[in-house]
C-alpha cells in the first residue's frame, strides 16, 4: 500500500494589492485616454494639419513676399498651420473630460476614486504629456521639413540661430497649454458643447472684438488672452503689442491652472 505524502506548498502568496494610488489612477487615465477614438483621430489631424499646411506656405512662398507682422516670421510662416492644430487639441482636452460626463463613465471613475481630485490631476498629467511629445515632435518636423524649401528665400533660418529653437519649442508648449485650458474648461463646465463654445466665445473671439475698442488700456489687456499669449510665446520676433516670452508662458500657466483649479474646487463640491 502506498501513502501519499503531504508536501508544503513553497508558494508564498503576499498581500492583495488593493487600494487607490496615484500610480494606480494615472495608469487608469492612460488607458481610458488611449481606447478612446477621438484620440487617435485628433492627435493625427493635428499634425497632418500643421505639417501639411507648413509645407503648403512653404513650397508658395515668393521671396521678400513675406510682408510685416506675423506671417513675416521665420517661425510663424511655416508653422501657421499651428492654429488648426490648436482648435482641435482643445477639442481633445474637452472630450477627455466633459466626455466622461457625457456618457455617464464619471461615476464608474469617481467610485473607484472616492477623494475625487486624483483623476482629475491624472487627466491633466496624461494629456499634457501625450500633446506635449505629439506637439513638440510635429512642430519641430514641420519646420525642419518646410525649411528645405525656404533656406534660400526670406525665410530662411535655422534652429541654430539666434531665437528659432526657443520659438519653435514656445509653440509647442503653447499648444499645450491651451489643450490642458480645453480640459479645465471640460471639467468645469461637464459640458461637451458648452466647453467648446466657451472656448471659442472666450479665447477665440473676444479678443478679436476687444482688439477694436479704441482704448490703449484694453488692448493691453487683450495681449494677456491665451491666444495671443500663445502667439507671443512662438513668435521670434516680439509682436507690437505683445508679451515678453516669460510673461507669455506665465500667463498660458496661469490660464490653464486657474481652469483647473476652478475644475477641482467644483468637483469637490457637485454631485456626480
Amino acid at each position: 500500500m502506498s501513502t501519499a505524502r503531504i508536501t508544503p506548498d513553497s508558494t508564498v502568496v503576499g498581500p492583495a494589492r488593493t487600494g487607490v494610488t496615484p500610480g494606480r489612477v494615472l495608469r487608469s487615465e492612460w488607458h481610458k485616454f488611449w481606447t478612446l477614438r477621438s484620440t487617435w483621430v485628433t492627435l493625427s489631424a493635428t499634425s497632418l494639419l500643421v505639417l501639411g499646411t507648413g509645407l503648403v506656405m512653404a513650397v508658395g512662398h515668393e521671396p521678400d513676399g513675406g510682408g510685416s507682422g506675423g506671417v513675416g516670421d521665420p517661425v510663424v510662416l511655416p508653422l501657421i498651420g499651428i492654429q488648426f492644430g490648436q482648435i482641435i487639441l482643445t477639442v481633445l482636452g474637452v472630450l477627455f473630460s466633459a466626455g466622461e460626463y457625457s456618457t455617464g463613465m464619471i461615476r464608474a471613475s469617481l467610485t473607484a476614486v472616492p477623494k475625487r481630485l486624483p483623476v482629475l490631476w491624472a487627466k491633466a498629467a496624461v494629456f499634457t504629456a501625450v500633446t506635449l511629445v505629439i506637439g513638440t515632435v510635429t512642430v519641430f518636423t514641420t519646420f525642419l521639413l518646410a525649411q528645405l524649401f525656404l533656406s534660400d528665400t526670406d525665410m530662411g533660418a535655422s534652429l541654430t540661430d539666434p531665437g528659432i529653437a526657443r520659438a519653435v519649442a514656445g509653440t509647442a508648449v503653447a499648444l499645450t497649454l491651451l489643450g490642458v485650458l480645453g480640459l479645465g474648461l471640460g471639467a468645469l463646465l461637464r459640458s461637451v458643447p458648452g466647453a467648446i463654445g466657451a472656448f471659442f466665445a472666450g479665447v477665440v473671439i473676444l479678443p478679436e472684438v476687444l482688439s477694436a475698442v479704441p482704448s490703449d488700456a484694453v488692448r493691453s489687456a487683450v495681449a494677456y488672452f491665451p491666444a495671443r499669449a500663445s502667439e507671443s510665446l512662438g513668435a521670434v520676433r516680439q509682436i507690437d503689442g505683445g508679451l515678453s516670452d516669460g510673461t507669455a508662458l506665465l500667463t498660458l500657466c496661469l490660464w490653464a491652472a486657474a481652469a483647473l483649479g476652478a475644475a477641482g474646487w467644483l468637483l469637490k463640491r457637485r454631485d456626480v
